[in-house]
């Protein structure tokens, strides 16, 4: 009977987050779209990035029918474990697009809002932002709660981990590198070469960037955080099972996803910002605050809640403390990333007062920025892994990932916020609104700025103690007691793994400089061919670099797919279970790092910029802004298309291992 209940309190949970989308839904497309110039900008962009995603999403099918035969032919139970992954699959794909489709059509009636005042243009993309959150934590606990339910068996949520995985890895790399190309292309011909503003409607680019904002960092960003949010859960639950037992482990981990998904419902609809219409500085400081009521509300309701189901169904509360070192790493590895990252700070200041110099001393200075910012994330993760193993074990661990994405519906919600406020900005810049709309857009554009900034920090750090989680469940399906360093195979697998994130971000990279050169040579040309173009009496042709854009990002994804998929597998064929061991360490250590250095170096050239354009330092046109332009181009790609495309690698390949770890281990056996 009271199992009865706990499913169906889940579930309900789960249907509520579902109709909250529905409601924000319907609440966005009853807002006006503005004038027939806004509507002609907006569908642009929304028939970019559903051509985008339509094409990835069949190169993505044709992905699972293979890996689909494979699960058949190898893991066990067969087929159950294969049909699980072609859920988690489609229900990741499905948040996918429901959220860039709400996005896309969210943008333009976000700048048509701002018309009125700030405080609705904040409204209604807040609303857009939080149909991604609650789309991915919804259809998320949904799916985890069917196969768990039907099939009664945790270790099947492995599977469907390892589903969302590959939207994820889709997604976020092929999604970074379109709007990386697009971003880079538009910036260096428009910006540096042109000297015409951002977002100016004579740069062919300028649609493409616009849907690279919603491709990459909502897509994209959704998708990864998916795979966190069910793989934290999806651990939970199997060595919930292993430590407590199979009943308990059940109940638990999906009670507390359930719980978070309520409380952070109701820290959305916290989101009431003022209308204030003093200043800049007055608007972008009432959003920031009417977003942080919301997140503050939410995490006290949870620990609240946490303190009551672990207090009823484990009893011992050295648990609680453990998922509340999870979430206390997270919200200290943001204030770390805003720290490095934001205007308001030394680092970028640093950077854009080393931009007097020039380029290179420009690039020397985020450079180093990048790698110090290292050192708080990584104490940070240290110190919850020891505590959590301390006070749960594996399952502790375990529930600090949990600990760390509980509030994701709400979090999620405030980083999609940005691109769409981003694409409002654009929007108000292409179709000649005020100067007032274009100020409140700018508004909601700067608190975006920070909350993206933020979020890339909680997606690493998640991303980090996910795939630690993952690394436990790997000792618990192989049997392994753990690594021995004196092995041979255990070093060669931590060399192994150390060299993937390199080869990953190199790949990653490289595709973006292809891709933005391919977009330069387009924009560049037809500012040379198109007459009165750069007068304004002619229009540039969109489609062409939305395509040339597209045809690059979903060729130079598929190598790096297949790295991270063949070489765990190959390695443990070859070598056996305990390599693998060494390869997930090597590939988490180094992956990770290069994800923190790289989001935050980016993250502060981007604002290093951004502080010059506030009129420091000669302000824009001059010789330091124009440094620091190069300086956030080369940040572009690591901040947006390698770092994010690492919080894939190191969880996938660890999916991969618990995936077929059992299969390893039975060959050395035989």
């Amino acid at each position: 009977m009271q199992s009865t209940i706990l499913r169906a309190v889940v579930l309900g949970c789960g249907l509520l987050g579902v109709a909250f989308v529905w409601y924000l839904i319907r609440r966005i497309m009853k807002e006006d779209a503005g004038t027939p110039e806004m509507k002609e900008i907006a569908h642009a962009i929304h028939s970019g990035a559903t051509a985008f995603l339509s094409r990835e999403y069949r190169i993505l099918s044709v992905f699972t029918v293979a890996m689909f035969f494979i699960l058949v032919l190898f893991v066990e139970p067969r087929p159950i474990a294969a049909i699980v992954y072609v859920v988690g699959t489609l229900t990741s794909a499905l948040a996918g697009y429901v959220g860039m489709a709400a996005a896309t059509r969210a943008n333009v009636r976000t700048a048509n809002a701002a018309r009125r005042d700030w405080a609705a243009g904040l409204k209604v993309a807040f609303s857009a932002g939080a149909v991604m959150g609650f789309s991915v934590v919804s259809l998320g606990l949904l799916g985890l709660a069917i196969v768990t339910f039907v099939f009664d068996d945790p270790y099947v949520t492995l599977s469907y981990a390892f589903g969302a995985s590959a939207v994820a890895l889709f997604l976020r790399v092929g999604g970074g590198i379109f709007t990386k190309s697009a971003d880079v292309g538009a910036d260096l011909v428009g910006k540096v070469e042109q000297s015409i503003p951002e977002d100016d409607p004579r740069n062919a680019a300028v649609i493409a960037d616009n849907v690279g904002d919603n491709v990459g960092d909502i897509a994209g960003m959704g998708s990864d955080l998916f795979e966190s949010y069910v793989s934290a859960v999806a651990a939970a639950m199997v060595l919930g099972g292993a430590t407590l037992g199979h009943e308990q482990g059940l109940k638990v981990p999906l009670l507390l996803a359930g719980i978070g998904l309520l409380v952070s419902i109701l820290g959305a609809l916290i989101v009431r910002p003022r209308t204030v219409e003093d200043s800049f500085e007055k608007q972008v400081s009432g959003a920031q605050r009417a977003m942080n009521a919301g997140v503050y509300v939410s995490n006290a309701l949870m620990i609240a809640a946490s303190y009551v189901v672990i207090r009823l169904y484990i009893g011992d509360m050295n648990v609680f403390w453990a998922l509340i070192a999870g979430l206390i790493a997270g919200f200290l590895i943001s204030v770390a990333t805003e720290y490095y990252t934001s205007a308001d700070h030394r680092p970028a200041q640093m950077i854009a007062r080393a931009s007097q110099s020039g380029p290179a001393i420009t690039i020397i200075e985020g450079m180093g920025t990048g790698m110090m910012s290292t050192v708080l994330p990584i104490i940070l993760v240290m110190l919850a892994t020891v505590t959590s193993y301390a006070l749960g074990g594996l399952f502790g661990i375990a529930l600090a990932a949990m600990g760390m994405l509980i509030n994701l519906g709400m979090l999620l919600s405030m980083d999609c916020y940005g691109p769409i406020a981003d694409n409002a900005a654009g929007i108000a810049e292409m179709a000649g609104l005020g100067t007032n709309v274009r100020e409140r857009c700018e508004a909601l554009d700067a608190v975006g700025n920070t909350t993206a900034a933020l979020g890339k920090g909680f997606s690493v750090a998640s991303a980090g103690l996910a795939a630690l989680a993952w690394i436990a469940t790997y000792f618990e399906v192989t049997g392994i007691p753990g690594a021995d360093l004196r092995s041979v195979t255990v070093i060669a697998g931590v060399l192994i793994g150390g060299m993937l994130p390199f080869v990953f971000s190199s790949l990653a990279i490289s595709g973006v400089s292809k891709g933005s050169f391919d977009v330069v040579t387009e924009v560049r040309r037809q500012f040379a061919e198109i007459d009165g173009l750069l007068e304004g009496r002619a229009k540039p042709d969109y489609v062409k670099c939305v395509d040339i854009a597209t045809r690059r990002a979903l060729r130079a994804m598929l190598v790096p797919g297949i790295i991270v998929i063949v070489v765990p597998l190959l390695l443990g064929f070859t070598l056996g279970p305990e390599a693998v061991t060494g390869l997930l360490v090597g590939a988490l250590l180094c992956g990770f790092l290069l994800a923190v250095m790289m989001a935050n170096a980016g993250g502060a050239w981007d604002n290093a910029k951004k502080y010059i354009e506030a009129g420091k330092f000669g302000g824009k046109g001059g010789d330091a802004h124009k440094a620091a332009v190069i300086g956030d181009t080369v940040g572009d790609p690591f901040k947006d298309t390698a770092g994010p495309s690492m919080n894939i690698l190191i969880k996938l390949v660890g999916k991969v291992a618990v995936i077929f770890g059992p299969v390893f281990a039975a060959l050395i056996v035989l």
